[in-house]
């Protein structure tokens, strides 16, 4: 097991270094560059002071020592690859740069934004797990039976639900109509005024309608995928002798069957390491949370290069690391595999 991590974590290496590669090309042969959307700034404000001065550039209106200047100041005066290198470099110190947008370090636009994905992603992972793993088994002890049919219905109602139809539905009735819950923000205006426990109260108040959009789209498929491999497991032959040497039920369940089922569910555990930093645009746009997911659309809007590939870098090295701590949950889950 020692080799193949190792030999894994060589493999990251070059799959990295893709990555960031063809996010930091993508997007520097998009048109709307910084420079382009400032020219263009520079420009409308200029309009309502007259004619054009002299020494002006066709195109833009703007002095080419004003446009050599802008590319300087924003690095494009070197050529793409130049730029590249030169990003690694400061990304092996830890320095991604500063946001155009903000005008303030890329590392601190993200971590002010970090904490609300990263609530609602560790959140969205605990609950879904803990409820949708027992659901599964239960569904799939009762397989065929009404209790089955009617949960089954139930799940492929919500999966086939879009999130913005369910956000609306949430926030017109709940939050509106109702007046049950709030929305807006994670927190109340006067959040430092109340007790520890009234914080408490007061956050998750504030995180119920949100986390069940966050929770609806992966909740079906866990669901479903923990019925049809417990299905699977206790129709082995392992589980059949075991019924036969007198073994009770509950042990039988969850002590042989339930521990081989599980494995099924490993691979959607490195999928959920990319609701910590991906967020929801649509979740964060209805909501008005300011997380991760509006940050890179923003971001992407803006052509805000820096933030992008600081978002790309966390990401592409949270993922990676999540495939490797899933083979590692296999080997905990089921000792017998062995990664060669």
């Amino acid at each position: 097991m020692l080799v193949y991590l190792i030999r894994r974590l060589l493999l990251m290496i070059p799959t990295f270094f893709g990555i960031t590669l063809l996010t930091f090309l993508v997007i520097n042969m998009a048109p709307g560059s910084p420079i382009e959307q400032k020219l263009q700034a520079i420009r409308f404000g200029a309009a309502g002071g007259g004619g054009e001065g002299g020494g002006r550039t066709h195109e833009t209106g703007v002095n080419q020592e004003v446009i050599d200047a802008l590319k300087k100041q924003y690095g494009f005066d070197k050529p793409v690859h130049v730029r590249y290198m030169i990003w690694l470099k400061n990304i092996a110190k830890l320095d991604f740069g500063e946001s155009f947008t903000y005008q303030e370090p890329v590392t601190d636009v993200i971590m002010s934004k970090f904490p609300v994905s990263l609530q609602f992603g560790i959140t969205s992972l605990l609950l879904t797990y803990l409820v949708c793993i027992p659901l599964g088994v239960k569904m799939a002890m009762r397989a065929g039976t009404s209790y089955d049919r009617a949960l089954g219905m139930f799940l492929n109602f919500t999966y086939a639900l879009p999130p913005l139809v369910l956000g609306i539905f949430l926030i017109t009735i709940f939050a509106g109509k109702l007046d049950w819950f709030p929305i807006g923000s994670l927190k109340s205006d006067n959040y430092d005024e109340l007790t520890f426990m009234g914080q408490v109260w007061d956050r998750i108040h504030h995180f119920i309608l949100p986390l069940i959009c966050y929770m609806i789209g992966g909740f079906t498929q866990i669901s479903y995928l923990m019925r049809n491999s417990m299905l699977e497991v206790i129709k082995s032959d392992y589980v059949r002798t075991a019924r036969a040497k007198g073994v009770s039920e509950q042990k039988v369940l969850y002590k042989h069957a339930l521990r081989n089922a599980l494995i099924a569910l490993v691979p959607g555990i490195a999928s959920f390491f990319g609701v910590f930093l991906a967020g929801s645009l649509i979740i964060e746009r209805m909501f008005n949370l300011d997380g991760m997911g509006l940050l890179g659309y923003q971001s992407l809007l803006v052509r805000d290069y820096n933030v992008i590939m600081g978002i790309t870098f966390i990401s592409a090295l949270v993922l990676l690391f999540g495939r490797v701590f899933t083979d590692i949950v296999y080997v905990l889950i089921d000792p017998r595999i062995d990664f060669k």
